[in-house]
């Protein structure tokens, strides 16, 4: 596989700090090249929520360079899954010791995927979200938030979901919630497909079908045609009224040259 990819990140209308975090690394290895994006979400509402997306987005990135590039074994899922697992526990006791030493709360949401192979592993906490993007548009990650849990359970609408105002209270959040429930999902990787991972100040103004429009393979064919879709979308967000940080990751996979 081959990868191209892409960043925006914006502070948007409101905020005086962008307390999102994201890191992109693609590299070549001796399983051939490999693709780490993670993006985290800084709780607007706690303090410091930049230092606790900062140190988790450092920290994978610290496990991509000198754990997995490194390795002399092979990665399974369940060594993925185990190392990952650590990796945020860790961090979401680090976290909550920073804030209980400097007397205030802080916390940040995650998601991660990792391409190797064939296979993209994922990991995730709270409402960034991961999508697929070819023939159509497929959100892989479930948000762990109240609104998600009133819709599976059939208490709300999607269209009264839109507007609740409580769209915005996490369930699971790194830093906060003293027993993670981390979802770790693998997906199977496709050739000429656009991933998207994307803070939740990203999605709250623009509906799927717009991401689909801009997003989609046949728009984005090199990493400047990536990067231009990144910031038309994010331009659309805040001339709608975003009053949250804007982040987003643009992959693009496809097969190695002959």
């Amino acid at each position: 596989m081959r990868f191209i990819g892409t960043a925006v990140t914006d502070i948007g209308n409101v905020k005086k700090v962008n307390q999102d975090s994201l890191t992109l690394k693609i590299a070549h290895s001796r399983w051939g090249d490999v693709c780490m994006a993670v993006i985290c979400d800084g709780l607007g509402g706690l303090a410091q929520g930049e230092v606790a997306s900062g140190n988790v987005v450092l920290a994978f990135d610290k496990w991509f360079r000198n754990e997995f590039l490194n390795a002399t074994h092979d990665w399974t899922k369940e060594s993925i899954q185990k190392a990952w697992e650590e990796l945020i526990t860790s961090m979401n006791e680090k976290i909550q010791a920073y804030g209980k030493q400097q007397g205030v709360e802080l916390g940040t949401t995650l998601t991660v995927a990792l391409f190797l192979k064939e296979s993209c592993y994922i990991a995730h906490v709270g409402d960034c979200r991961f999508y697929e993007i070819a023939e159509d548009i497929r959100q892989i990650t479930k948000d762990h938030t109240l609104i998600e849990q009133e819709l599976a359970q059939g208490r709300i609408s999607e269209d009264e979901a839109r507007i609740d105002s409580r769209r915005n209270v996490l369930l699971q959040c790194i830093g906060v919630t003293q027993n993670l429930q981390i979802d770790f999902l693998v997906e199977d990787v496709k050739p000429q497909t656009c991933y998207l991972l994307c803070s939740d100040g990203f999605r709250h103004e623009i509906e799927e079908e717009e991401i689909y429009f801009f997003c989609n393979p046949r728009k984005c064919k090199t990493q400047e045609d990536m990067h231009e879709q990144l910031k038309k979308l994010t331009s659309r967000n805040k001339n709608r009224g975003e009053r949250d940080n804007i982040s987003s990751i643009l992959l693009q996979v496809g097969r190695e040259s002959c």
